[in-house]
């Protein structure tokens, strides 16, 4: 069996698993104890210690990838204008999610007839300023953002030793022969953690399956439909019309070439803890040049949230009719506006989906408070939303490496997963 087919397969297992789990917990009461026990202490435990070795990859593999993508990128193209075409297009994507996602939740209407009063009690997260947020990108000890795992800062320095190694000639060609060994040894790492990741996957899912089982979906029922429905949209057509027009390419098969990606973020939930299982799949699958993927990748992890976007976008409007409030056209273009460049600016700050609704809905006068009717299908939902996020990456890395010349095309029409 392939190794995505074991993923998808620990996958349904872990669901099928956590609700059989869930039932027996609501209806037999004297076997609450056992299965609390159960997935406590057996799938609770595999299912963080494969998480936190996912993490343990991210901060050595984005440094030694970018390093090495960065040094080795003036040999091909120019640093300037692979950065510009990727943030443009991270930007581009989330703009389109969040107004599609608006004009479709005023089309459903999901949030009529909401009882306001049910509202779960929330606290926001006050939002940095776009000064902290902009000199927060530069670090003051590159160890310390290492160890606190801040990403903005780590691809700062990377690019930066990268940069300094292409300029020190043939002792920089050293140490950069050096990285790339490094760079070997991480993606083996990965390999390894690929081969368990089927029952990981597996433990993950039926935790949460078994503590949050159909009633979270039931009572959001229509808001919980818009947000997949619009999530799915958002892939099946801005990802593919995008990839197909700039590459000439079948976008079924990037989602095929991407699928141990998007089933990784489905399971973890974190594009972060998700990038070394990413970045292989565009290097190995999709066919990118690790000059583009190592650079593409890692800033698609930290910047572009297209799923975030379309949560904000339809939340506003959820929140707003559960209230009895209209919006202005003017103040749904800020909310446009607002979610975007958010998208960028609150990158590096955790809990970064709610501080951003909160941003937009203060933006345009929406009661914060209102957070709270979402929080409980927040969980299922960012599963799916972090598919797309990582989907987004893999389009937006084969878009960059195809107008550069560094696509692989011969490795993305490759069907079999040998080469993964």
């Amino acid at each position: 069996m392939q190794l995505s087919s074991k993923i998808l397969l620990g996958m349904f297992l872990g669901i099928a698993l956590g609700l059989v789990l869930h039932t027996i917990d609501q209806s037999i009461p004297a076997a609450s104890p056992v299965i609390a026990w159960m997935v406590d202490n057996i799938f609770d435990v595999i299912g963080k210690i494969f998480v936190i070795s996912l993490k343990l990859l991210v901060v050595p593999l984005v440094f030694v990838s970018l390093v090495c993508g960065s040094a080795s990128m003036g040999e091909d193209v120019k640093m300037g204008q692979v950065a510009v075409k990727t943030i443009a297009l991270y930007l581009t994507t989330t703009a389109i999610a969040v107004t599609l996602a608006l004009v479709i939740a005023n089309i459903v209407d999901p949030g009529v007839g909401i009882n306001t009063s049910e509202a779960a009690a929330f606290s926001v997260k006050e939002s940095p300023a776009f000064k902290d947020v902009v000199i927060g990108i530069f670090p003051s000890n590159p160890v310390q953002a290492m160890a606190q795992g801040n990403m903005l800062q780590i691809i700062v320095f990377a690019i930066l030793v990268g940069v300094a190694i292409m300029r020190s000639g043939e002792s920089g060609q050293s140490v950069l022969r050096g990285f790339q060994k490094l760079s070997d040894v991480v993606m083996i790492m990965v390999t390894i953690l690929m081969n368990v990741a089927p029952v990981g996957v597996f433990c993950l899912l039926v935790k949460l399956f078994t503590s949050e089982g159909y009633s979270a979906i039931v009572n959001l029922a229509l808001y919980f439909a818009t947000m997949v429905f619009v999530l799915c949209l958002h892939a099946c057509m801005t990802y593919s019309s995008i990839f197909a027009i700039f590459t000439r390419l079948n976008p079924v098969t990037l989602f095929k070439n991407m699928r141990p990606a998007m089933v990784f973020a489905f399971s973890t939930a974190s594009s972060n803890a998700t990038m070394p299982i990413t970045l292989n799949a565009a290097k190995n699958r999709v066919g990118a040049h690790n000059s583009i993927a190592s650079f593409t990748v890692p800033l698609g992890a930290t910047v572009n949230m297209d799923g975030t976007a379309i949560m904000q976008g339809i939340a506003t409007v959820f929140i707003a009719q559960a209230y009895g409030l209209d919006l202005s056209m003017g103040e749904y273009l800020a909310v446009v506006a607002t979610a975007t460049l958010a998208s960028i600016g609150t990158a590096g700050v955790p809990g970064v989906g709610l501080i951003t609704l909160a941003m937009v809905l203060q933006q345009v006068g929406l009661p914060v408070e209102g957070i709270g009717l979402i929080i409980g299908v927040d969980r299922l939902l960012d599963m799916l939303r972090t598919v797309v996020n990582v989907s987004g990456d893999g389009m937006v890395t084969a878009v960059v490496a195809d107008s550069e010349g560094m696509l692989d095309r011969e490795v993305f029409n490759k069907s079999d997963e040998a080469n993964t």
